[in-house]
């Protein structure tokens, strides 16, 4: 973007945020909005302490249900009205305001990256604590607890209702089915405004990085290695589909990747195979470009078939099934839409810069058809890598993240 290109989008913006900041500032401003925000900062020991408790609840891919059992439990011991499980998984309660609408959620999701073998204890040393999940997305889930609990300490009355909600399915081959059945189904019609709280720092995520999913099975009737030599092999065919899409030429801007993430197949070094698989991933934040790599990736896949039933002149002839494991359609909340003016005016409020950026997170899904939807980080600082063993947790400030949530939430049920 050029000097001025962002000159004219500041003329264009300042309004809208100089008119947002106003409302923040005065609702900041407000005393009972000040005790909420003190008592975050008071509280924020004994809910770094729940965070590790419920963290080492485990809750796998599709397998949720004993950590949601437990958010159950909190989420009525908090006080909050209509308290319940719906038939995905996801755990849904109400803090009413003065009227129904407009109605917040406030989400944070249940699931891991990790299998029901790992142990998920975890370990603190100082302000850093180590386990599995304790970033993303324990971290979210201490934040709507917290937010919950600086809420009622306050007194807080808002005008409008905040639903609350611990989510399952946002990771891996969950394809987001928690949100996909709350807007519709168990919640559709009924919200405003979408906040995901998903990780750590202080980032707003405005732009929902869309991704394609498919697991591609080559099957032929395979056989000995030299008897029936002559036969199409399923792993060769797999070969020339990955060759071709290993150069795959994709643009910067929008950006687009594709990536073959695991492969599978074969008898034993001397039988011609009868199966052979891979799973195939592919991203953008532009949905043309999505579909556009696509429609790419299936013709290779059907071109990389042909050829090598071609290649030995259909003698023990192959198929292919190209199956959808996972589908997040690309979205975008525009900059200029209150509820990112709101989250770029509570952070300057709260003393921080905003930062926005990309990412591919339940907010896909309500941004796909227009609903304002944003994904915030929950405070602190991930250590380690995400989605790995090594994943840790640095609280230092971490009630920052808590606070922007709580005074974000509260502007946007005005």
């Amino acid at each position: 973007m050029t000097g001025m290109s962002q000159r004219l989008l500041l003329l264009f913006f300042a309004p809208l945020l100089a008119s947002a900041a106003a409302d923040v500032n005065q609702l900041a401003s407000d005393l009972t909005i000040k005790a909420a925000l003190e008592a975050i900062k008071r509280n924020e020991p004994e809910i770094l302490a729940e965070q590790r408790r419920f963290c080492e609840i485990a809750a796998p891919p599709f397998m949720e249900q004993k950590r949601g059992v437990e958010f159950e439990r909190i989420f009525k011991s908090l006080g909050l009205q209509n308290v319940r499980i719906d038939k995905e998984g996801n755990v849904i309660g109400e803090r009413p305001g003065k009227a129904a609408r407009p109605n917040l959620l406030l989400a944070a999701h249940l699931d891991t990256v990790f299998g029901p073998e790992v142990d998920v204890h975890n370990k603190t040393t100082g302000s850093v604590t180590k386990g599995p999940g304790i970033a993303d997305d324990c971290r979210g889930l201490a934040v709507l607890i917290g937010v919950i609990r600086a809420l009622d300490e306050a007194k807080v009355v808002t005008p409008g209702t905040i639903t609350f909600v611990a989510n399952v399915g946002e990771e891996g081959l969950g394809d987001l089915r928690g949100v996909k059945h709350m807007f519709d189904v168990s919640l559709k019609g009924k919200i405003d405004n979408f906040i995901s709280i998903d990780g750590t720092g202080l980032r707003t995520t405005r732009i929902g990085v869309g991704s394609y999913r498919y697991k591609v099975t080559f099957t032929g009737p395979g056989g000995h290695s030299f008897g029936s030599f002559g036969n199409a092999n399923p792993i060769h065919a797999l070969g020339r589909a990955i060759d071709k899409i290993a150069k795959f030429e994709v643009t910067t801007a929008p950006k687009v990747t594709f990536n073959v993430g695991r492969i599978g197949g074969g008898t034993s070094v001397n039988s011609i195979a009868y199966e052979s698989w891979a799973e195939v991933d592919m991203r953008s934040s532009d949905s043309a470009s999505l579909n556009a790599i696509d429609e790419k990736f299936k013709t290779v896949v059907q071109l990389a078939l042909n050829e090598e039933n071609e290649r030995w002149k259909n003698k023990g002839k192959i198929a292919v099934e190209i199956k959808l494991l996972g589908y997040r359609p690309a979205g975008e909340t525009p900059e200029s839409a209150p509820i990112v003016q709101t989250s770029v005016a509570v952070s300057k409020a709260l003393g921080f810069d905003q930062r926005l950026g990309e990412g591919s997170t339940d907010s896909n899904y309500p941004m796909s058809f227009k609903m304002p939807a944003i994904t915030i980080g929950g405070g602190g600082t991930q250590m380690g890598s995400a989605h790995s063993l090594e994943e840790a947790f640095d609280s230092t400030d971490s009630w920052k993240g808590t606070q922007r949530a709580l005074l974000l939430a509260v502007a946007l049920v005005q």
